[in-house]
């Protein structure tokens, strides 16, 4: 029996997480500008939104 749609749903955004985390860890090792544009691009590709950087939380 396949998964249901929600169940799916969940898979894709837990993945996209991983995947999220590797290119910002590559992002950060990278460095040249040309290796930091291919990463960014890549990461554009698999969330739009999300930033190549995490800032530290406001206080």
């Amino acid at each position: 029996m396949g998964r249901i749609e929600r169940q799916r749903e969940l898979a894709r955004r837990r993945s996209r997480k991983v995947k999220i985390q590797k290119l910002r860890t590559r992002f950060a090792a990278a460095k040249t500008d040309a290796d930091k544009a291919v990463i960014a691009d890549k990461l554009f590709r698999v969330s739009p939104f999300a930033p190549l950087t995490l800032e530290p939380a406001a206080q």
